[in-house]
């Protein structure tokens, strides 16, 4: 006879961001839902005084702004989601608030971040385990899709023109994408377990699916789980551009840049940041009375076997992964109210995945299904993107409010099925919001979808 073991419950019960609308879950989402944009010009004085410039190697200039802007010439596209430097209590981001003393040679700036959103995910749980039974059954699952790309390219360079001694010993260390999750283990004491997870644009919302899943078989009572990413440099640029997958029409006005939906949608916008949650066994929650936010239910995976970057025209992988978190999770299909897309703004990959969502989902009146993409206000944040958005989509359901998808236009003239309620440029309350799908896809054809339900006992 085959034991099948109970899953345990996973509910949400600490939440940290950092991400172009600012640092920390309450500033984030209100200028998210206020119709916000995070985008701003690679060759602003904003930019230059972004935290992730200072990772840039800058020419010798008297102007910084302009050294920084001189980094981007020629590049087809100058447009990026980036994190604001400042205090934390202003919305921004500044590496001594977070770090120890000599701590930013050890870290990478996505490394960084997470340090950041995962110290803010575990305040708002007041999750501090002073035993030694708690730091063993807490876990960490933080990934990132491309890691370090400037340590790899300053090394690169300083290996080829200065030989073997002008490596930095910190080079492997600052570059290995597990190392936003060792740092945090490090620095708490955590013995559960250790993760990292690297799927492209998927990463976040694989990490927090494995993470769930830790939870659900009992390897773990707690896992702070997320996704980071730092590369808005001029190679990760160069790269996305040579591929045709960056906006390129928007250079002079960004925040109209990234448009998921709209028929005037030309790619996406490259951004940064980092997403982490505090995920505990329900049980568990309760009786230490943390405040729960909504209940991870529901996690499906799939392959499109089909292209390194694009997706099948009917979305069949896409559709895969809904199906599969929706029978994890045990939600019917007509149950969802919400969907917060990966909708990136390609032509290709949008088209994609609204039919995906239209098979899977089956809409008696698709103009009532709300289905949103927060990447118009904040761009794609690559790695980091499937934690952020489905943290967007627990305030969601949590608030009963879906945010809106900025630069989308209905048009009257539609030829490819954009019937569904796309929420344009203002957000929605939806009083009645029981259960919500985020959706995240990357090249190589990887998939996965969360589903994400009201927190009921």
């Amino acid at each position: 006879m085959t034991h099948v073991p109970r899953l345990r419950r996973v509910a949400v019960t600490g939440i940290g961001l950092v991400t172009p609308l600012g640092v920390g879950w309450r500033r984030s989402w209100q200028n998210l839902l206020a119709g916000k944009s995070g985008l701003t010009s690679l060759k602003s004085d904003r930019a230059a005084l972004a935290p992730s410039a200072t990772a840039v190697g800058l020419p010798t200039e008297a102007n910084p702004a302009r050294a920084h802007a001189r980094l981007f010439d020629g590049l087809p596209s100058t447009v990026a989601g980036l994190v604001p430097y400042g205090a934390y209590q202003e919305g921004g981001f500044d590496p001594q608030e977070w770090l120890a003393k000599g701590d930013d040679r050890k870290l990478a700036q996505f490394a960084q971040y997470a340090m950041c959103a995962a110290e803010l995910a575990l305040a708002d749980a007041d999750w501090k385990p002073a035993d030694e039974t708690g730091r063993l059954r807490t876990g960490v699952c933080v990934g990132s899709g491309i890691g370090s790309i400037e340590d790899f390219v300053t090394n690169a360079v300083a290996f080829q023109d200065k030989g073997y001694r002008r490596v930095s010993p910190m080079f492997v260390p600052r570059s290995l994408i597990n190392m936003a999750a060792g740092h945090i283990t490090m620095k708490h004491g955590f013995q559960g377990p250790n993760h990292a997870v690297s799927t492209a644009c998927t990463t976040g919302a694989h990490s927090l699916g494995d993470a769930a899943r830790f939870i659900m078989f009992g390897d773990a009572d707690v896992m702070v789980a997320g996704g980071s990413e730092a590369c808005v440099h001029p190679l990760a640029i160069a790269g996305f551009a040579r591929a045709k997958s960056l906006s390129t029409q928007f250079n002079d006005t960004p925040e109209r840049a990234s448009r998921p939906f709209d028929q005037a949608r030309d790619g996406f916008v490259i951004g940064e940041g980092s997403g982490v949650v505090v995920l505990e066994e329900w049980e568990h929650a309760q009786r230490r009375g943390a405040p729960i936010y909504a209940e991870l239910c529901g996690y499906g995976l799939s392959a499109d076997a089909h292209h390194m970057t694009a997706p099948p025209d009917d979305g069949r992988g896409a559709q895969l992964a809904m199906r599969r978190a929706l029978q994890n999770a045990g939600v019917d299909p007509a149950d969802v109210g919400y969907v917060n897309a990966h909708a990136t703004s390609t032509p290709l990959g949008d088209t994609a995945e609204n039919h995906a969502i239209k098979t899977v989902l089956k809409p008696a009146d698709p103009s009532r299904l709300a289905v949103s993409s927060c990447k118009g206000a904040i761009g794609h944040l690559l790695g980091a993107a499937g934690a952020v958005e489905a943290i967007y989509t627990i305030l969601a359901v949590h608030t009963g409010t879906v945010p809106p998808t900025l630069n989308y236009t209905p048009n009257p003239d539609d030829t490819d099925q954009f019937t569904l309620n796309y929420v344009p440029g203002k957000a929605q309350v939806l009083p009645n919001l029981r259960a919500a799908l985020t959706n995240s896809f990357g090249f190589g054809g990887t998939n996965a979808s969360l589903c994400i339900t009201k927190a009921e006992v």
